[in-house]
Order: C-alpha cells, then sequence, then structure tokens
C-alpha cells in the first residue's frame, strides 16, 4: 500500500478554507494533517473536504487558538489525544490507517519571543512539552508509527537562514534543539525529510513580517514528518510545496510531504 502524506500549519483552517481544497486538489495528498486550525471540531468546513475526497476526519479543536486535525482518503480511526505539558490545548491527535500504520500529529507550543522559562511561561510550557513527549516515548516505545507537525524548532544549522544570528531565537536556541532531541531518540524516530533532502538548506515557514519572503528567504524548517525505524525504510519523495507560501492570503507555513510504501 502506497501513500502520500502532507502536513501543513494552515493559521486557521476556516478563514484558509480555499487554500485547503486548492492543496487537496493540486497534490491530492492521501492524508492530510493540519495544525493551528483555530476552530472548535464542529465548525471545520468538513463537507468542502468531503466533496473532494476527504471523507474521513479526526480532530481536537479550540475556538481561535491551537487545534489539530487528520483528513484523510482512506479510512482510519481514532487513536488517541495526549495533553502534553498539562497544558489543555488541543496540540495531539493520532489516527490509524487500515494498514495499522499510527500517525500522530502535534502542534508543539510555539515558545514566545524570549529564550527563558524564568521570565517566559511560554518557553517553559514548550520545554515541557518536549519532556513529556520524551518521556512518553520512553514508556512506550513507538512502532509503525509516523510522527508530522509543525513542531516549532529547526534543528539543523541549514534549516535556518542564519545559524549564527539565529542562535538565540526561539526555534533554533541550543536548548530546544536538545530538548526535540531527546524526544526523537527516546522514540527512535527518523527523520524523514532531512533523509530524503539530506543536504542544503530548507524551509518550510518564512515570516509574514518580511516584506518579500521570497526573495529575503530568511526560512526556517519547522515542520517535520518523522517515521518509527521499522517503517522509515519505506519513505521516500519529501518535498515541500514552497509555492503554498505565495497564495493569497497564505499561511506562513508551507506544506510538507512524503510518501511510504507499506
Amino acid at each position: 500500500m502506497a501513500f502520500t502524506l502532507a502536513t501543513w500549519n494552515i493559521n486557521s483552517v476556516r478563514l484558509r478554507e480555499q487554500l485547503v481544497c486548492k492543496l487537496m486538489e493540486a497534490e491530492a495528498p492521501d492524508v492530510l494533517c493540519l495544525q493551528e486550525c483555530k476552530s472548535p471540531v464542529d465548525k471545520i468546513p468538513l463537507e468542502a473536504f468531503k466533496a473532494l475526497g476527504y471523507g474521513h476526519m479526526v480532530a481536537r479543536g479550540e475556538k481561535g487558538y491551537n487545534g489539530v486535525a487528520i483528513f484523510s482518503k482512506l479510512p482510519l480511526e481514532e487513536a488517541g489525544a495526549e495533553d502534553f505539558a498539562g497544558l489543555g490545548h488541543a496540540r495531539h491527535i493520532a489516527a490509524r490507517l487500515e494498514n495499522g500504520v499510527t500517525i500522530h500529529n502535534h502542534y508543539v507550543p510555539a515558545g514566545g519571543d524570549v529564550p527563558d522559562r524564568e521570565v517566559n511561561v511560554k518557553f517553559g510550557q514548550k520545554l515541557d512539552y518536549l519532556t513529556d513527549l520524551r518521556d512518553a516515548f520512553h514508556a512506550n516505545a513507538p512502532e509503525k508509527s509516523i510522527l508530522v507537525g509543525d513542531l516549532n524548532i529547526a534543528p539543523r544549522e541549514d534549516d535556518v537562514w542564519s545559524h549564527k544570528q539565529l542562535l538565540k531565537v526561539v526555534s533554533h536556541t541550543p536548548t530546544e534543539v536538545e530538548h526535540l532531541g531527546e524526544a526523537q531518540d527516546a522514540g527512535n524516530w527518523v527523520d524523514v525529510t532531512r533523509t530524503d533532502i539530506p543536504e542544503g538548506q530548507l524551509y518550510s515557514w518564512w515570516s509574514y513580517r518580511a516584506r518579500d519572503w521570497d526573495a529575503a528567504d530568511k526560512g526556517r524548517r519547522l515542520d517535520h514528518i518523522w517515521a518509527t525505524k521499522d517503517i522509515a525504510s519505506a519513505a521516500h519523495g519529501s518535498r515541500i510545496v514552497r509555492d503554498a507560501r505565495g497564495w493569497e492570503k497564505p499561511s506562513d507555513h508551507a506544506p510538507v510531504f512524503a510518501t511510504f510504501d507499506l
């Protein structure tokens, strides 16, 4: 069974319903994971997505904040939702496909502006979320699983436009990278995107603040697709649909894709 999966921080699924539809029509992933949906589940415009063949959904939502959803052409069933760091936020949802693969969709806290938990509660929440994630993987080693989402960390030097200039900027600080790496190692996760595209600058996010984001190209790779080692070798075809960042009234993130032959 081959299927293509995409992950995208949509920054409001209701406001950008047409962009979701555009991606579904143009790229047709079998499974689409969205973060920052900013909508209660019952307000998600599911009918429009069903009309394009996405008849299956699992989701967790909040009014105006956070929110994660998985839309699929393939049958799936909900496989849990955890409240990492006890924040009471809708930041995780899991679904299981009929082939037994479990997909975990995460929206890790952004962490605010100051990389110091003593003065910035949001940064502490981010680190706590990652610590809980690490501990969960130690307690229950994942198998036959894919983890995707806006993890809000660009871990490698070539995942940011300037490693030196961003070392003290939230999303690329050494402590964040360390926490993310510990979570990845605890679950024996393989970074599918970087396995397929091992070299060179690679970004999935460009700030709204940039007057010309494309020309400036000051991006970061905040959005990730990981797989457990037992299925990672089945992954291929990774890509980032950069053009989506330039669509009308876009999200500041671009969708990340990978295909699995299982």
